[in-house]
């Protein structure tokens, strides 16, 4: 019979204390330099998934431009000195267009501030990240780009829902939900391939559309589907059903909100692991009547800083 051999100890001289995190802020090497823009990556919204790299460039920055989908607790991070300027885009609220979000940038770099621009997720991703350097390139800014986790891999992983699986996966797609039924150019037949994990950013609105195209296109209506809402926050809800069901259930969620369609939801009950020790915490496992799908619920200290674009 295998036995198990022990693994040898380390030195008990190597041991050391793990060091403390304003430790290794102070070790950081990399350096925001005057006049220069950090596109940074928040992930998607548990502050301790923000790397190293962004939040020792949060510490440093002078001027940070955020957006909505950045967490209050990694807002928190940043020095109360900081100048905040909100340039947001959300239904119902103030919403700074584009150009002025690209001209504050340029603006701020020219008259010599170490500028972050931070996004949630990956700001590659959906994020509008590639527009903006494009802007500040033409403008002869500097610029350093450090990548966040995009909100397919964290809010899946929080989720138990692993994007591919040997036995319901191979591939993984990732669109965006902005469609416009009369221009929508996106290939369906592609998208409603089985065997793979099709994400959808920002698509509640159009969820009707979605379940219609897919299911046209070929989708079986009895694939699983789940809704991830605040993915990685602690107010995390995921709605699990199938497609048949997709645009009932995105009625019952808010934005901001992932869909996922594929095989591997099926797993998100057996490798639920994210709140599973915080049951006082509204986190509840129930059944609704549609269908038997499956819910699974789960202070700015700058607001004197915090400048409206």
């Amino acid at each position: 019979m295998d036995t198990i051999k022990q693994f040898p100890m380390r030195k008990q001289q190597s041991i050391q204390a793990a060091p403390s995190m304003q430790a290794l802020l102070t070790q950081a090497t990399s350096q925001l330099s005057a006049g220069r823009v950090a596109l940074i990556g928040a992930g998607p919204g548990d502050a301790e998934l923000l790397t190293l790299k962004a939040l020792s460039y949060l510490q440093q920055a002078e001027v940070v431009l955020y957006d909505y989908l950045v967490s209050d607790e990694i807002m928190a991070l940043i020095p109360s000195t900081t100048i905040l300027v909100c340039v947001g885009k959300k239904a119902g609220h103030h919403s700074v267009p584009q150009h002025k979000t690209n001209q504050l940038l340029v603006d701020f770099a020219n008259q010599g501030y170490k500028v972050a621009r931070i996004k949630g997720g990956d700001p590659f991703v959906f994020g509008r990240g590639g527009e903006e350097l494009e802007v500040l390139a033409e403008a002869g800014i500097q610029f350093e780009v450090i990548p966040g986790i995009t909100a397919a891999a964290g809010a899946t992983a929080y989720a138990g829902i692993p994007l591919t699986h040997r036995d319901y996966a191979q591939s993984a797609m990732f669109i965006t939900g902005h469609l416009k039924s009369e221009q929508d150019t996106l290939e369906w037949k592609t998208l409603a391939r089985g065997n793979q994990t099709l994400v959808i950013y920002m698509g509640l609105m159009k969820s009707s559309h979605i379940q219609q195209q897919l299911i046209e296109h070929g989708r079986a209506t009895t694939t699983p589907i789940a809704i991830i809402e605040r993915g990685t926050h602690k107010n995390q809800k995921v709605l699990i059903g199938e497609l048949s069901e997709l645009a009932s259930l995105a009625v019952q969620a808010q934005s901001p909100s992932l869909i996922v369609v594929g095989e591997v939801v099926k797993l998100a009950k057996k490798l639920s692991w994210f709140q599973q020790d915080d049951s006082a915490n509204n986190i509840e496992n129930i059944e609704t009547s549609l269908n038997n799908s499956a819910v699974f619920t789960s202070l700015n200290p700058h607001q004197d800083k915090v400048i409206s674009a």
